[in-house]
């Protein structure tokens, strides 16, 4: 126990001072908020357009459908380039000690090889929590600052109410958020196994893409992978779903079994590659 918490208090005090955890934390909120600025500077272009040309703007859109559905597509955004910010930096932070020689530095304080490796994917996790806080908070203080808010409302008709907007919002924002330990933990377990940390983020970032682009030619075996539930470049999550049901569409199929599989299914493959981590690491020439 005090090995780990040697450890983990090195990686924060390293943490803190990295301009590699400043890339992790800031970059999905940056990201985020310029989508949503491009959004409200085009929507601006299409008004004056149309009303140069005379025609009726946003004809065949529901009222506030733009607003909820810009909102939440910045957040899949946002939470895509965390989930590759997060597997790339769990993947340099074993490797990238071992390059620097500051591994060894760890290992002579009596520092286990398991506690250190407890110690980054702690770190990780942290760094991930502030990121997904701080991209969420700038992405509502942008989209707020562009948009007025309110049920999605055409010809009158109330679609969906503001309460149902927010329920369903948070509802995909924890499901998308439940895979991102695992996709930490595959990081880590890629850092551990690789010679140095090039190859380290070049392998977890490649398999997290291949994974991607692939888990529509699974079948039905995707839906046990924890990808299937994250936000990625292909979105499957539920928060793609979410993007059409606050714009008002009523043809979103929702199936039960594959929320429950959503929610369950990415814990076990995250401690299946934590344990993976721990054993590997055990047996690396350090």
């Amino acid at each position: 126990m005090d090995g780990f918490v040697i450890a983990l208090r090195a990686e924060l005090y390293v943490a803190l001072r990295s301009s590699s955890t400043r890339l992790v934390v800031l970059l999905p909120a940056l990201i985020s908020a310029l989508q949503l600025l491009l959004v409200s500077f085009r929507s601006a272009g299409e008004q004056a357009r149309d009303a140069l040309s005379g025609q009726g703007f946003g004809q065949g859109t529901a009222e506030g459908a733009d607003a909820w559905g810009a909102l939440v597509d910045a957040i899949s955004t946002g939470l895509t380039l965390t989930g590759l910010t997060l597997v790339a930096y769990a993947a340099w932070s074993f490797a990238g000690d071992k390059d620097s020689g500051a591994l060894r530095h760890l290992l002579i304080r009596r520092v286990s090889r398991r506690a250190l490796v407890a110690a980054k994917l702690v770190n990780a996790h942290i760094m991930g929590l502030i990121s997904v806080v701080l991209m969420l908070a700038v992405a509502l203080l942008v989209g707020n600052g562009l948009w007025d808010f309110g049920p999605v409302v055409e010809d009158g008709y109330e679609l969906i109410g503001t309460a149902e907007i927010h329920a369903e919002i948070r509802l995909g924002l924890v499901l998308a958020l439940i895979p991102l330990p695992a996709a930490i933990a595959l990081g880590m377990l890629i850092s551990v196994s690789t010679q140095n940390a090039t190859q380290a983020i070049t392998a977890a970032l490649g398999l997290t893409l291949a994974l991607d682009i692939f888990k529509g030619l699974m079948g039905d075996f995707s839906d046990y992978l924890y990808v299937n539930y994250q936000s990625s470049l292909l979105n499957e999550s539920y928060l793609d779903d979410v993007s059409r049901l606050v714009r008002g569409y009523s043809d979103v199929m929702i199936d039960p079994t594959l929320l429950q599989l959503n929610q369950w299914a990415p814990w076990p493959q995250m401690l299946a590659l934590v344990i993976a981590s721990l054993i590997v690491v055990q047996y690396r020439k350090l």
